[in-house]
């Protein structure tokens, strides 16, 4: 438990007021990117924010103008050099979302930017979806050979198999409108409206019947089984390993179109 109203781990800075805690990704020069250490903090502050016994409700947005999160960190995918390295990694990450879900407090996303990736996963964890004007959406893992592990098995529940299998295939950004037409986002604001909107929405869930709504989110949301997870790590740990995932990232960092092999069923051991 931490006695300070306001605390950091890692790049997260949290705020603390009237039963709101604001979780802000501060990594604004890279889109706020997720590094490998990020899958670790985000759960380390949501189990120090329920243990504190005065946070209700979670507030999570990113810093700077342009981005919520660009998701995972590609230039640290580079590092994975092992396969435990990369199936570590991915049980990170699922542990994360599964975190976010399970947590007793809601989970509200401010996305004041762009969300692609694992950020547009974590829009997809989380209980509730504010939205600026200007935020856009997207899950763009195919272009470097990985497919969104998450997204994949939850996006279904909030927009539909046909949706999710599109947004994977094509890789095309979505605007919050779209986002709202199709569920991933509950409410579009003005982008300099964000914050007071997501603040008062949070206010007035911390309101309510802490219990009764730990007990809601518990029901509505069904969670992933263990199963599901598992499948998920071992296929990406595959594609990680795989041909196309090392040429998606290198073309990626070069800045240039990648030249994907045909479609296999074996990958690079």
């Amino acid at each position: 438990m931490v006695s300070e109203r306001n605390f950091r781990v890692g790049y997260l800075a949290v705020e603390r007021s009237n039963h709101v805690a604001t979780v802000l990704m501060e990594r604004p020069e890279k889109l706020n990117a997720m590094t490998q250490g990020f899958w670790r903090d985000l759960r380390e502050v949501l189990d120090l924010l329920t243990a504190d016994r005065e946070t209700r409700a979670v507030l999570i947005t990113g810093a700077g103008e342009k981005a919520f999160s660009a998701g995972g960190d590609i230039a640290g995918f580079a590092e994975l050099k092992t396969i435990e390295d990369m199936r570590s990694y991915q049980i990170d990450a699922m542990s994360t979302f599964a975190h976010v879900e399970r947590c007793p407090l809601m989970v509200i996303s401010a996305v004041n930017g762009l969300a692609f990736g694992g950020g547009c996963e974590l829009v997809l964890a989380s209980d509730i979806v504010i939205a600026s004007d200007t935020a856009t959406f997207a899950l763009p893992e195919a272009a470097l050979g990985l497919v969104p592990g998450f997204g994949a098995l939850r996006s279904p529940d909030v927009i539909g198999r046909q949706m999710t299998k599109f947004l994977i295939a094509t890789g095309d950004v979505i605007d919050a409108r779209r986002a709202l037409e199709i569920g991933i986002v509950q409410l579009v604001v003005a982008k300099h409206e964000l914050l007071s909107h997501a603040r008062a929405l949070a206010a007035r869930i911390a309101a309510r019947s802490p219990l009764a709504l730990s007990v809601a989110k518990r029901m509505v949301n069904r969670t992933i089984d263990q199963a599901g997870q598992d499948y998920s790590v071992e296929e990406i740990t595959k594609l990680h390993a795989s041909e196309d995932r090392a040429e998606g990232v290198e073309a990626f960092l070069l800045g240039r179109t990648p030249i994907f092999g045909a479609p296999q069923n074996g990958n690079k051991k």
